[in-house]
């Protein structure tokens, strides 16, 4: 996979998309925006507990900007928690400001701390891009997660997704023997179907997390994304599918190792029913999204026909070439889906991982 060559640029949010998060309360009035974060007066690096570089820097604010910043952020944690209701906050405050130039969106981190207790939590404030938009919702109907963000004009707050890096997993858990090798193979496989079928691009090892949560009977994993940044840019078929990053290797010669491909597609095709049923779920919302971003330009039109072509080849489908939108291309993905829903040989079944 060759590396991304050319920055993403930033699609501002259109009126019809406006409208949709304000119908569904993910537009609402916060007490500052993004440039009120960027007059800090110094900055210091900051590294992780190994004396690594962490890509992010600790942002330094006079004394009284920061007293204002304190309320204003921690009312900002509040409505992203609990409706706005001080009344359970009065206990919180801002222990620290990261910010990062690495990526897209520049995003400030907010890490939140309960004085009771010590207890930390973060959030996220960002410039708001459309495709990331797009992506926060597609994954919150689409996938097994519920993702918690918030908009006001220009700017985007979210939820911090917990989990572990997965460059981190890959070099510190991969090979652990408290995790089952198998299910952490069914995972990968889930999670690179997922990624494919809405088209949510650049799925390379840092750019998810690994949820690890003990059970009864061993321990269970789950893949979240966490960067939604390339929700359907790309022109490369092949950029949907986070087998084929260089940075995930490792993670598909492991599934590869651990399954046949009549298991593998097995997993797949479970995955393809989940997704299927939180379609049928959220049909009336997810068709209302798809027909604004229908409508959206988030991408160059050669990387929508690009794309078309490939899936149109993948899916041994002439609908594609009739897409002009990369919207058009995630909502035909899922009518193929529907429309193969309960086949035993899909042509979506034909590519998963490459056993051969």
């Amino acid at each position: 996979m060759n590396p991304i060559t050319k920055r993403k640029p930033t699609y501002p949010i259109i009126p019809e998309l406006r409208d949709y998060l304000t119908a569904y309360n993910r537009e609402t009035e916060l007490p500052l925006v993004y440039e009120d974060l960027k007059g800090f007066r110094e900055s210091i690096p900051l590294r992780d507990p190994n004396g690594s570089d962490t890509l992010w820097e600790t942002v330094i604010y006079d004394p009284e900007e920061m007293r204002r910043l304190n309320r204003d952020l921690t009312e900002i944690y509040a409505v992203l928690k609990v409706d706005g209701d001080l009344s359970v906050m009065q206990h919180l405050y801002v222990d620290r400001v990261d910010f990062c130039t690495f990526g897209n969106s520049h995003p400030f981190r907010i890490r939140i701390v309960n004085s009771y207790n010590d207890n930390q939590d973060y959030y996220y404030v960002k410039k708001a891009d459309a495709s990331r938009v797009y992506g926060l919702e597609l994954e919150h109907l689409l996938s097994p997660n519920r993702i918690n963000y918030l908009t006001r004009g220009t700017n985007l707050v979210e939820e911090h997704i917990s989990g572990i890096p997965g460059d981190v997993f890959i070099d510190e858990w991969l090979n652990s023997a408290r995790l089952n090798p198998v299910r952490v193979a069914k995972e990968l496989v889930k999670f690179n179907e997922r990624c494919f079928i809405r088209l949510l691009g650049d799925m390379r090892s840092y750019n998810f997390v690994v949820d690890v949560t003990p059970d009864f009977e061993g321990v269970q994993v789950r893949i979240r994304s966490m960067d939604f940044d390339q929700q359907s840019y790309d022109g490369r078929k092949n950029f949907y599918l986070p087998q084929f990053f260089r940075e995930n290797s490792s993670l598909a010669v492991f599934c590869m190792e651990r399954l046949n491909r009549t298991t593998a597609l097995q997993y797949q095709r479970e995955e393809q029913s989940l997704i299927y049923r939180r379609v049928q779920i959220s049909r009336d919302r997810l068709q209302r999204l798809l027909a604004v971003m229908g409508d959206d330009e988030i991408a160059p039109g050669e990387n929508v026909k690009s794309l078309g072509a490939s899936l149109g080849e993948h899916y041994e489908s002439t609908a594609f070439d009739d897409c002009t939108t990369m919207g058009e291309l995630v909502a035909e993905s899922l009518e193929v889906l529907s429309r193969n829903a309960g086949s035993p040989d899909t042509a979506s079944s034909k590519q998963v991982f490459d056993f051969r």
